[in-house]
């Protein structure tokens, strides 16, 4: 019996790291953002000084760790506003829908390169159409210098895929032509 509790005291350890961060981060008693995150470094610094309490699941304390690290510049605003979500699972969601209604529209299984080159346009009207339905009358107010600018991002990144495109499709003219263009570019007319 002892042996056996011995076998699982990483696992529970760990396990329990766990817990407690999630019980920490959903904060039933109504801490603030500052509280929340001073008891979340806490518990953190406890894995660090405890981790090879966990065993074979070092590795994945670790993991946990430096995941925290990057998300926690972000992760605690939550707790002070109210109108920031704790999760982006509605966020993802709405993705997820445009994704499938690309998917069926065009048959692909991945991103078309239409949502690359156009993706800030194409989402937005994506998930702007699907909340709310848009009279005409709404199309046409907008500012003219801003439809140019986007204009411009969005005829800048096509010209880059094209670019890439045809690099793969012929490596060798394409570098003999950025060659040319160079050397012209760099000598005296």
């Amino acid at each position: 019996m002892t042996a056996t509790a011995d076998l699982f005291a990483p696992v529970q350890c760990a396990y329990g790291w766990v817990h407690q961060a999630a019980h920490i981060l959903s904060n039933e008693s109504k801490a603030s953002g500052e509280q929340v995150r001073e008891t979340y470094e806490a518990l953190l610094e406890q894995m660090r000084r405890d981790r090879a309490a966990a065993g074979t699941l070092a590795e994945a304390v670790a993991h946990f760790l430096k995941v925290t690290v990057s998300y926690a510049p972000g992760l605690f605003a939550c707790y002070d506003e109210p109108a920031i979500p704790r999760t982006n699972n509605d966020l993802e969601q709405t993705f997820g829908h445009v994704r499938h209604g690309e998917r069926r529209a065009t048959g692909r299984k991945g991103a078309s390169p239409m949502v690359v080159v156009r993706g800030a346009v194409h989402v937005v009207a994506a998930v702007v159409t699907a909340c709310k339905q848009m009279p005409p009358t709404d199309l046409y107010h907008y500012d003219h210098q801003v439809w140019l600018q986007v204009r411009q991002e969005m005829d800048t990144r096509h010209q880059l895929r094209l670019s890439q495109r045809h690099f793969r499709r012929n490596p060798e003219a394409y570098l003999a032509s950025l060659e040319d263009r160079l050397s012209k570019a760099i000598l005296p007319p």
